[in-house]
C-alpha cells in the first residue's frame, strides 16, 4: 500500500491520466456534435471575397467536480484507492464544498492508512453536511481504523470514545431529520457493536448488533457481525445460524459464505464446510479472505495440502491483512516439524495480530520445541507464553508452557 510520500509522486501522473481520459470524452463529444458537413462546391463570385477572420481556438472544456467524482467513485469499487484518493481530491479541489467529493476523499485516505487527513476531511465533510449520516459513520469509521492501524494504542487510546461521540451527533441528527429512519438507526447501532468490540464490551457489542438486525432484518453485513460476536463469546449454534442467514440474504458474497464454511468446520460439519468453502472461492477467485478460509476449513477437516496451497494463495493475493492464515501455516508447519518456517510465519501471525493469544502461544511452543537442525530458544518462549498470558489471564496452555521451561 503506498504511503503518503510514493503517493504524492504518483498523483501528477495519475491525475493526468483521469484528466486525458474526460477531456477526451467531452471534446468527442463536442466534435461529434459541431463538425459541420461539407460544404458544396459553387462557382467562384466575380467579385473578390472578403478576408475571413483568422480562426481562434477554442478552450478546453473545463471538467466538472462531479465528472471526478464518478470516476473517484468507480475506482473505489474496484478497490484501486490510490487512483480514487486523486480523483476525489481533483473533485474537492475544483470544489471544495462538494460532499460527495469529500466524502470519497475521506473513505480513500483512510484506506490508504493516511488516518489522520481522513479524520481531517471528514470533519470538514460534516461541518458542511451536518444531517448527512454516510459523513458520521465515515468519520467513526476512521477512528476505529486508525485505532486498529496503530502501533502505539495508547497514543490513540481516545479514538473509540471519540467514535462513539460522533455516532450520538449521527444520532441527533437523524432525530432532527424525523421521519421513518430504521435503516439509518440500524447504520448506527451496526457501527456502535464495532466499537464495543474493540472495547472489549462484548455483552454491549452483541445487544448494538441485535437492535440492528431488528430495524433491518434484511441487512447481511449486520447478520456477519452478529455471527462474529456469538463465535466470539463461544456460542457458536447461534453464530453458525446468523451467518446461515447471512448467505440466505445476499448468497454472492464470499465474506459471508467464507466465514459460514469456517463455522460449519468449528462445529464439526467438515463436509459441509468444505463445500461453502469451495463455493466462495468460486464466487471471488481473486478474494484473499475466500481462499484463506478455505484453507483454514481444509486444515480442520484434516486436508494439509489443500490447506497449504490455499492459504499460500490468500498471503499472495493480501500479505497484511489476515494474521489468521499465517497463524493456520505455521500450525501447518508445526504438525510437520519445520520449526524455521513455523516460527517465520507465527511470527507474522504475531506481528500483525498482536492482540490474539493463541498467536503468541503457538509462537512459543515453536521457539520451545527443537528439531534436528534447530535448537530451542527458551527465552523466546518463554516471553511468548508470558504474551499469551497477558493477553489471556487464565490460558491454561501458556501457562503449562512456562511451568515447563522453570
Amino acid at each position: 500500500m503506498p504511503g503518503l510520500r510514493s503517493l504524492t509522486l504518483e498523483v501528477f501522473t495519475v491525475k493526468r491520466r483521469i484528466t486525458a481520459l474526460l477531456c477526451a470524452a467531452a471534446l468527442g463529444g463536442v466534435s461529434a456534435q459541431t463538425t459541420p458537413p461539407p460544404a458544396p462546391t459553387v462557382p467562384a463570385p466575380s467579385a473578390p471575397a472578403a478576408p475571413s477572420a483568422p480562426a481562434v481556438p477554442s478552450a478546453a472544456p473545463r471538467i466538472p467536480a462531479a465528472n471526478y467524482v464518478i470516476v473517484g467513485n468507480l475506482y473505489y469499487e474496484q478497490g484501486k484507492y490510490d487512483q480514487a484518493y486523486v480523483a476525489f481530491r481533483a473533485a474537492s479541489e475544483l470544489d471544495p464544498r462538494n460532499t460527495a467529493a469529500l466524502l470519497g476523499l475521506g473513505r480513500s485516505q483512510a484506506r490508504l492508512r493516511l488516518y489522520a487527513p481522513a479524520i481531517e476531511t471528514l470533519r470538514r465533510l460534516v461541518g458542511l453536511d451536518p444531517q448527512g449520516v454516510s459523513g458520521y459513520l465515515a468519520l467513526a469509521q476512521a477512528y476505529q481504523q486508525q485505532y486498529i492501524g496503530s502501533g502505539d494504542r495508547a497514543a490513540v487510546t481516545g479514538n473509540l470514545d471519540a467514535a462513539l461521540a460522533v455516532l450520538v451527533q449521527a444520532d441527533a441528527a437523524l432525530t432532527a431529520l424525523g421521519g421513518e429512519q430504521n435503516v439509518n438507526r440500524s447504520k448506527l447501532l451496526n457501527e456502535r457493536g464495532n466499537i464495543y468490540r474493540l472495547q472489549g464490551r462484548a455483552a454491549q457489542a452483541i445487544d448494538a448488533f441485535r437492535q440492528a438486525n431488528v430495524l433491518n432484518p434484511e441487512n447481511a453485513l449486520i447478520l456477519y457481525n452478529l455471527g462474529d460476536m456469538y463465535n466470539a463469546t463461544g456460542q457458536l449454534p447461534l453464530a453458525v445460524s446468523a451467518l446461515q442467514q447471512a448467505v440466505i440474504l445476499d448468497p454472492g458474497d464470499p465474506y459471508n459464505r467464507a466465514y459460514y464454511a469456517k463455522l460449519l468446520a468449528l462445529s464439526g460439519n467438515a463436509a459441509a464446510a468444505k463445500s461453502e468453502a469451495a463455493q466462495a472461492t468460486r464466487l471471488a477467485p481473486t478474494n484473499a479472505y475466500a481462499a484463506g478460509q478455505y484453507g483454514v476449513v481444509s486444515y480442520l477437516g484434516g486436508d494439509r495440502a489443500t490447506a497449504r496451497t490455499q492459504l499460500e494463495r490468500a498471503i499472495r493475493l493480501d500479505p497484511l491483512r489476515f494474521p489468521e492464515f499465517y497463524y493456520y501455516l505455521g500450525r501447518i508447519d508445526l504438525d510437520s516439524s519445520d520449526l524455521k518456517a513455523a516460527r517465520d510465519n507465527l511470527t507474522r501471525a504475531v506481528a500483525l495480530g498482536a492482540n490474539t493469544p493463541e498467536y503468541a502461544y503457538y509462537l512459543g511452543l515453536a521457539y520451545e520445541r527443537t528439531s534436528p537442525t534447530l535448537a530451542p530458544d527458551r527465552v523466546k518462549a518463554r516471553e511468548n507464553y508470558e504474551r499469551a498470558l497477558k493477553l489471556a489471564p487464565g490460558y491454561r496452555q501458556a501457562q503449562e508452557g512456562l511451568d515447563r521451561l522453570k
